[in-house]
């Protein structure tokens, strides 16, 4: 049976490689699925006009998102162990949290982004900061007692 901490990183990692395919699908899609995502009509229209700056932006957050699953995946014995994982644990879900809090600040740097865009996402990364954050509290008190 699963512990707390590993169905979290589970339920995280999952999650989190659905973001990044969601991510991938926007660059086969193209304009029509990043409006859906509520990217922009810039972006939209880039995308559009076969230009590479969405493509390579898009593909950047679907890697670094892979990876992340990966680190939870790791974690919990579901793929090879990485190096520094429960750092990365840490990190990632740290991350997502300041990503979740931060939108006040982010949005007016992305004013093609919808509200609802900032909304839906931000509450993706609170949801996922806390299940990668909880996960790596657990591993840690797990591994201080001994379990």
């Amino acid at each position: 049976m699963e512990s707390p901490a590993q169905l979290a990183l589970i339920a995280g990692g999952s999650l989190t490689a659905l973001a990044s395919l969601a991510h991938l699908a926007c660059i086969w899609i193209g304009g029509p699925a990043y409006r859906f995502m509520g990217a922009g009509e810039a972006v939209a229209r880039a995308a559009e006009a076969g230009q590479w700056r969405p493509v390579i932006l898009t593909l950047a957050v679907a890697l670094v998102l892979a990876l992340w699953a990966l680190y939870a995946f790791s974690a919990v014995g579901l793929a090879p162990g990485l190096p520094l994982t429960r750092i990365a644990l840490w990190v990632i879900g740290l991350v997502y949290l300041a990503r979740a809090v931060a939108f006040p600040l982010l949005k007016p740097l992305f004013p093609d982004n919808s509200t609802a865009f900032w909304l839906v996402s931000s509450g993706i990364c609170l949801i996922l900061g806390l299940l990668y954050a909880f996960g790596a509290w657990r591993l840690e008190s797990d591994a201080s007692r001994g379990s």
